[in-house]
């Protein structure tokens, strides 16, 4: 059964920092191009960063950039995302997602596997 799980959400005050895991079973998940989504409430599936299979290329949503950072470790078929100097409106529910079907990799509609969320809030 393919499974992605987040963990290291929390409550934190801004300027601070998280950093989200996402752990995949049930499939082989380091062939596959992992992301990072978020959702405000009330609002649509935004998304925040994204790395290649072999990590070789990374890109970040121009909100988050200098502020974040994805990787992974394939070899545990964990990926990270680290954010630093958070914000207010970094608040929302953080989603990984993997098997980018190819295409814009902020297109949630791309991907084949989601986990469930975890939620960062970030109070002023």
């Amino acid at each position: 059964q393919v499974q992605l799980v987040e963990s290291g959400g929390g409550s934190v005050q801004a300027g601070g920092s998280l950093r989200l895991s996402c752990v995949a079973s049930g499939f082989a998940g380091y062939s596959y191009s992992m992301a990072w989504f978020r959702q405000p409430p009330e609002k649509g599936r935004e998304g925040v960063a994204f790395i290649s299979s072999g990590a070789s290329t990374t890109d970040y949503a121009d909100s988050v950039k200098g502020r974040a950072t994805i990787s992974r470790d394939n070899a545990r078929n964990t990926g990270y995302l680290e954010m630093n100097s958070l914000k207010p409106n970094d608040t929302a529910m953080y989603y990984c997602a993997a098997g980018w079907r190819g295409g814009r990799w902020s297109d949630p509609a791309l991907y084949n596997y989601w986990g469930q969320g975890t939620q960062v809030t970030v109070s002023s």
